[in-house]
Parts: structure tokens; sequence; C-alpha cells
């Protein structure tokens, strides 16, 4: 019984030290300026054919940022735009801004 509960509190600090960080992903956003395609508050892109970031879940914009970073392939995603600003990213830099974008307010409708 000791080791379940070893174990199970080795776990649960695993997933914690590993949790995004939504004010890292904030920084990040703004240094990369993500706002001058996807707009100031991430509802209103520039284009139409932009997505629209904020409350988006934030495991599907973390995929789809490494989408972007693995490129044309399996799994991957082309956009010359989106293929330059992933680059310096790392997996946890992508989770970051992809819990930071979530905790925004949305225009999304999820119901009628």
């Amino acid at each position: 019984m000791k080791k379940l509960i070893y174990a199970l509190a080795a776990g649960a600090f695993a997933l914690n030290a590993s949790a995004a960080d939504v004010s890292k992903g904030e920084a990040l956003v703004k240094k990369y300026n993500c706002a001058s395609c996807h707009g100031a508050d991430y509802n209103k892109p520039i284009d139409p054919s932009y997505p629209k970031l904020a409350g988006q879940h934030p495991d599907y914009l973390t995929h789809a940022l490494r989408a972007y970073k693995r490129g044309a392939g399996a799994n991957g995603r082309t956009n010359p735009i989106m293929a330059g600003q992933v680059q310096p990213l790392s997996n946890k830099d992508m989770a970051d801004i992809g819990a930071y974008l979530a905790s925004l307010p949305s225009q999304f409708v999820v119901s009628k």
C-alpha cells in the first residue's frame, strides 16, 4: 500500500511539473506578435481565413503549433508564416501558448 501511495504522489508531481504556464504563454504571444495576424483579442483576425484563437481548446492549439513545426509530411501543416513563427518554440512553449490562448474570452458559439 505504501508503494502505491508513493507511486501516485510521484505521478501527481510529474503531471504538475509539466503543466502549461498561462503567464509564460502570454509573454510568448507578445514576443512573437501573434496579434499582428490573429487580432489584438485573438477573436478578430486581420484576414477571415486566419483562425480565431481565443477560447480554443489548449490541446488543439498545442497540436496545431507542433504540426506547423513538423511542416509537410505526416501529421504536419504547411504555412510559410506559421512555419517560421514556430521554429524557435519548444514543446513546452507551445503548450504554454495553448494554455494562454485557451484562457481568453471567446466569441465562439457552442450551442444555440
